[in-house]
């Protein structure tokens, strides 16, 4: 799983559109195009401050995201300007880049407005991908190596009971107009605001930067910037937790919904289809996504099924069972998670170049979640570098519950989260030759689906030696398979969380801890889990088809640089360029490695 920060509308980001001009040698109109395309990534960064600071651009350090209810009716007039501009420019004065980029910019306008007439806006609380959650986690991603970003911090943190105010006004929004999350979720959320708002000093996470100061802050500076930073966590930024621990609790959660679908939600069937249209890129029906998860888990549970014969066990009931009480396949503590996750993705490295023409320049790093994430936050997450490798891309593990955690789901989980899978996709985006937006769009079905291509590409050159490894490959595979029953089954039909639960028992992928908060996220997060098993199959397809194709004359390495060199993209325009990319190279047309 991959966080990026929480961006108004799709993910749109990269760094200055200077490359792209230059490396396609524009005409008048493209030109235009690309002055129209700069125009609108400066209003993404300015909309996103945590946007630009992950990228390095820091001329909005000192502030955060616009929460507020007004502040949607300022953007969605100025998504309706972009998105009338864009149609109006003629397809046939650009290159193919170009029209890619006004069919990616027209269609990612559109969705924006889409999600703004839903007003899902209204819904900024739930326990794994809250905007409350959003600040406190960015820390970790803002930089700390001078003075002046040290005091951009102290702005920020200032700035913080206001956000906290915003989240509190459009959340009163969507209770009165029935968009609230369930009760049982919110009550998760009075839980993270009131760990957030009780750790003192440098104990609290905002307060964790002044514990460790670079040489390049001077001495004096030092001193004045840690008692006013940890004066305005005291003094503000706690007690901002504190009421929205108050408003969650006395106003807010009461009103939660009893459903967990989000089918209950008024217009609630659109609803679904939007996340499905949004987070995977097809329009492919809730019941068609469900039975290809049956079939699915069906597949993977026979190929588990051999793996229990070969270790001698009679099916894969009575491996499952072993695997489940043979404390030698569970953590023993947590830094032997640590160092496992940092010995598969340094295992790895070596072999990229052969399946790779481009590599990744950024830095990667493995450490571990923060401790108030633990209970709810994901058994890995990945967060992106920066494009000039200044900040290293961080795989964060999750440490908490070490010994009911599996050392068998590391191997896989190392390579979809680090090399090949995120840390190689979207460091290698960065730097492509393409405009701002396309460098880091935030393509759900793409990244994850490429992430979990990744595992299976591990297995095809040779990884997963043990048996039990590849059993946790499996495992993996399988919990993006029943992500596709699951998210189904609850958002379209009508699936309540004990169903949830028993079908993830019938078909385990993980331990207790991680169903448990897997089935919360899916309830949460309507759409989100369906991209990455639907994105794999798209990236397997596609090998297939060029495979098939191209007979003699297929390269891998010349494959996947191909599935990189656009960026991530809706899955129909990747399929697209991919029969013209097999066309071309049949035709002598382009180079291969």
């Amino acid at each position: 799983m991959k966080l990026r920060p929480i961006v108004r509308g799709l993910c749109l980001c990269g760094l200055l559109a200077g490359p792209f001009i230059a490396a396609h040698g524009a005409t008048t109109g493209a030109t235009a195009f690309d002055a129209l395309v700069a125009q609108r990534w400066e209003y993404q960064l300015k909309e996103s401050p945590e946007l630009a600071t992950t990228i390095g651009d820091y001329r909005y350090n000192d502030r955060w995201t616009d929460y507020s209810p007004a502040h949607v009716v300022d953007d969605r007039k100025a998504t309706e300007a972009f998105l009338k501009r864009f149609d109006a420019v003629d397809p046939t004065d650009l290159d193919e880049q170009r029209r890619l980029s006004r069919d990616m910019a027209i269609r990612e306008l559109q969705d924006r407005l889409e999600a703004i007439r839903l007003k899902n806006y209204e819904m900024p609380l739930d326990q794994i991908g809250g905007a409350h959650l959003a600040l406190p986690g960015f820390v970790s991603t803002i930089p700390f190596d001078s003075t002046a970003h040290y005091e951009d911090y102290l702005k920020r943190l200032e700035a913080v009971p206001r956000a906290i105010d915003q989240m509190i006004a459009a959340s009163r929004l969507g209770m009165a107009d029935g968009l609230m999350q369930p009760r049982y979720l919110l009550e998760k959320v009075i839980k993270q605001a009131q760990d957030i708002a009780a750790a003192k000093d440098e104990d609290n996470v905002f307060g964790q930067p002044v514990t460790q100061f670079p040489k390049s802050v001077s001495a004096a500076d030092q001193a004045r910037l840690r008692k006013a930073i940890l004066a305005a966590v005291d003094d503000k930024v706690r007690p901002a937790y504190r009421k929205l621990a108050d408003f969650v609790a006395k106003e807010y959660a009461p009103h939660g919904r009893s459903q967990e679908g989000i089918w209950s939600l008024p217009d609630g069937d659109a609803r679904y289809r939007f996340a499905i249209h949004t987070q995977t890129t097809t329009e492919l029906s809730p019941q068609r996504i469900h039975q290809i998860g049956l079939d699915e888990v069906k597949r993977i549970e026979g190929e588990m099924t051999a793996i229990a014969h070969k270790l001698g066990y009679a099916d894969l009931a009575a491996l499952r069972k072993a695997v489940a009480s043979d404390r030698k396949l569970y953590a023993g503590s947590r830094e032997q998670i640590l160092d496992d996750y940092r010995t598969y993705i340094a295992g790895m490295q070596p072999e990229l170049p052969k399946l790779f023409g481009t590599l990744p320049k950024t830095a990667l790093r493995v450490q571990a979640v923060e401790r108030y994430r633990e209970k709810d936050a994901a058994g890995a997450e990945y967060h992106q570098g920066t494009p000039d490798g200044s900040r290293p891309g961080i795989v964060f593990v999750n440490t908490g519950d070490y010994e009911q955690r599996g050392l068998y789901t590391i191997e896989d989980t190392a390579y979809h989260e680090g090399v090949p899978g995120h840390h190689l996709q979207i460091s290698i985006a960065q730097t492509l030759p393409l405009p701002p937006f396309r460098q880091q769009a935030g393509y759900n079905a793409y990244i994850e689906g490429w992430a979990l291509y990744a595992e299976q590409l591990a297995k095809d050159v040779g990884f997963y030696k043990d048996a039990y490894e590849d059993y946790g490959r499996l495992s993996g595979e399988l919990l993006r398979a029943d992500r596709l029953v699951l998210d189904t089954g609850t958002h379209a039909l009508h699936w309540n969380r004990q169903q949830m639960i028993d079908f993830f028992h019938a078909h385990p992928a993980e331990d207790e801890p991680s169903m448990q908060a897997e089935t919360d996220r899916y309830i949460a997060w309507p759409g989100q889990a369906l991209g990455y098993k639907l994105g794999q199959l798209k990236f397997l397809e596609l090998r297939q088809r060029a495979r098939k194709e191209l007979g003699d004359r297929f390269d891998i390495r010349a494959f996947h640089d191909q599935m990189l060199s656009g960026g991530a993209m809706p899955l129909d325009m990747l399929d697209a360029r991919t029969n013209a990319w097999i066309a071309a190279v049949k035709a002598g047309k382009t180079n291969q490695p």
